[in-house]
């Protein structure tokens, strides 16, 4: 098997098992926050989202760092460092005894964190041109699938075994993928400069910077519309049900349609812009995550609103792979890292506003208006691309 096959197969498994151990609190840190003393329903609200939050804000901070070493030392280090300190982290979190335990490696783990990032990076600049895409959209199904797969092997495990179990459980798949890494992952790598790069010099080294920062905002605006949805997905089934008693149920399967679609049509997607270019993709797949958003206001059942976020999913699946092959396409390898670590920032910071505004906007104007809120972004984004990124020449080739 060829090397940049296989580092996709190891790596693939290592973002799988990284956004899994990111995503696993969501159904168990009320409940754990309980456990710790914190009872008042208010107070564990307000811990909740500082346990969960603080996380993203760190990883938002620490990924261009981390992106930097990984063109200094390698990214096959960077897969190291990021697996087995995650493995650490997570398995410690299944013995503190208070809440500010918990908040503190929560820090810790976004501080820690880069696995995707470093195989981003690794698998964008090994990867034959013709199959880049292909590749990229392959590993953003290991993405997909563990955020899907923590919050249910997070709720499965907490039933049958407890809380604690989860994380020993997360930090043991962890434990694999470092070694995995260890010892499948090949990388030749001689490090192109001695001395880091100021801001100025690696800005210098991109051939069109302007394709560069339109990726960056569409990778905030895509995470920022995705994550809007979320805090306000189960009161908005549980105004469409008229029997509120299986709520939960269909709220995991409203947020499973997206990412089972996105699974499913990433590696076509991918494909597909390897054929056509990427930036044909991304312009098509934001027109269609825009659209797609409209009706999803004026929905009748949850049945229907499923049915809308599956075809959503299949939009934003082509989204992620185009903006990771423009980036490819336009920084040189020696900075890749770098580059791909400042795109991964923006990707936590619209994780972090979208989960904010999605609130805010729903409690300011109803839920309706986030799906239009969402929708304007996104098509007004797609403006913007088709201007700047469209046309580039840098970009499509």
């Amino acid at each position: 098997m060829e090397n940049w096959k296989r580092n996709l197969m190891v790596c693939w498994f290592g973002v799988l098992a990284t956004s899994a151990g990111l995503s696993q609190l969501t159904p168990i840190l009320p409940l754990y926050i309980d456990q710790l003393g914190i009872h008042n329903f208010q107070d564990i609200e307000r811990w909740s989202g500082i346990a969960y939050g603080i996380t993203f804000i760190f990883m938002a901070v620490f990924s261009p760092l981390w992106g930097q070493a990984a063109d200094k030392y390698g990214r096959k280090p960077m897969l190291l460092r990021a697996s087995l300190g995650m493995a650490v982290v997570l398995t410690a979190m299944g013995f503190v005894q208070n809440i500010y335990q918990l908040v503190g490696l929560r820090l810790l783990q976004g501080t820690i964190a880069g696995f995707y990032s470093a195989s981003i990076t690794l698998i964008a600049t090994q990867t034959p041109r013709e199959h880049s895409g292909w590749a990229l959209g392959t590993l953003s199904t290991g993405a997909v699938a563990g955020m899907l797969l923590g919050p249910l092997l997070g709720g499965y495990l907490a039933e049958i075994m407890g809380i604690r179990s989860v994380f020993f459980a997360i930090g043991a798949l962890l434990l694999i993928a470092f070694a995995a890494s260890l010892l499948f992952v090949q990388e030749e790598f001689t490090p192109p400069h001695k001395e880091a790069l100021s801001f100025n010099k690696v800005w210098q080294l991109i051939p069109n910077p302007t394709v560069i920062v339109a990726m960056f905002v569409t990778t905030l605006i895509l995470q920022l519309a995705l994550m809007s949805i979320q805090p306000i997905i189960t009161v908005y089934i549980a105004q469409l049900s008229t029997n509120t008693s299986h709520v939960a149920l269909v709220s995991g399967m409203v947020f499973a349609a997206t990412g089972l679609s996105s699974i499913l049509a990433a590696p076509g997607l991918g494909k597909l812009a390897d054929k056509i270019g990427p930036q044909k993709v991304m312009l098509a797949a934001l027109i269609m995550a825009g659209i797609s958003f409209i009706p999803q206001a004026f929905v009748q059942s949850s049945w229907e609103l499923m049915g809308l976020r599956f075809l959503t999913g299949i939009a934003t699946a082509g989204l992620l792979p185009a903006i990771n092959c423009l980036v490819k396409n336009s920084t040189p390898d020696e900075i890749a890292g770098l580059v791909f670590g400042y795109n991964q920032c923006a990707q936590f910071l619209g994780s972090f506003l979208g989960s904010v505004l999605g609130g805010v906007v729903a409690a300011t104007f109803g839920i309706h208006y986030v799906f239009f809120f969402t929708s304007v972004l996104l098509l007004l984004n797609a403006t913007w691309v088709y201007k700047t990124v469209y046309s580039s020449k840098a970009a499509c080739s």
